[in-house]
């Protein structure tokens, strides 16, 4: 199909093809940008991890230049939260101050995803449109006795073109909506992951307590 017959087919679609394309252009810059945010933020947060079962001090200088490093982490609240922590301070209020800092961070992980969502929702319904209005013109044809049966057809393959593209472009959306997603909830338990971990660190492992099922032992 040359790029003559699109322009002419965008034409006749009402100009929802054109949307089409914009939001194709919205999704893949939306996943273009998260992919490579939440891709930096995982591996980040992979790091920060390793260097604290290394066994490191947290006021060490190995410490502090890894965090300098991954100073744009929201993993590093974290660091920052309980190094700020007064030495008085009891378990349970480090781990409120690690908490709150875990919450404030979170809403920055799958900022801009509402956009790809909305996409995926829009996409068909627009091509659905786009279609209705194309077949408008397809069955106009059929009070001219001089239009044959192909023509009719012809005008209706081509207002199809605009479903087709709305599921294809809802289809690669929702396929990356999910990964993104993914990593999100996997950036969310590395800090999950990072809070118990500093906690430990600072105060022990708590007394009668599994930490793997937060039972008490008895």
């Amino acid at each position: 199909m040359t790029l003559s017959k699109l322009l002419e087919l965008a034409n006749h679609s009402g100009g929802t093809l054109y949307l089409m394309c914009l939001l194709l252009l919205v999704a893949l810059t939306v996943i273009i940008e998260r992919s490579v945010y939440l891709s930096k933020m995982q591996q980040g947060g992979a790091d920060l991890i390793a260097l604290l079962n290394t066994g490191v001090v947290l006021h060490s200088e190995a410490t502090q230049k890894a965090l300098r490093q991954h100073e744009r982490l929201p993993h590093v609240s974290l660091f920052t939260a309980a190094l700020i922590e007064p030495a008085s301070a009891a378990r349970e209020t480090c781990a409120g101050h690690l908490e709150e800092a875990v919450m404030h961070e979170v809403p920055t992980l799958d900022r801009s995803l509402w956009m790809l969502d909305t996409v995926i929702t829009l996409a068909p319904l627009l091509g659905l449109f786009g279609t209705i209005i194309g077949m408008f013109g397809a069955f106009a044809v059929l009070g001219d006795v001089q239009n044959g049966a192909g023509e009719v057809t012809g005008g209706i393959a081509e207002a199809l073109i605009a479903t087709a593209s709305g599921l294809f472009i809802a289809m690669i959306g929702l396929v990356f909506f999910n990964w993104l997603n993914t990593k999100v909830r996997a950036i969310v338990h590395q800090m999950e992951t990072l809070k118990v971990m500093l906690l430990n660190r600072r105060f022990g492992v708590a007394q009668g307590v599994d930490v793997r099922s937060g039972l008490k032992v008895v």
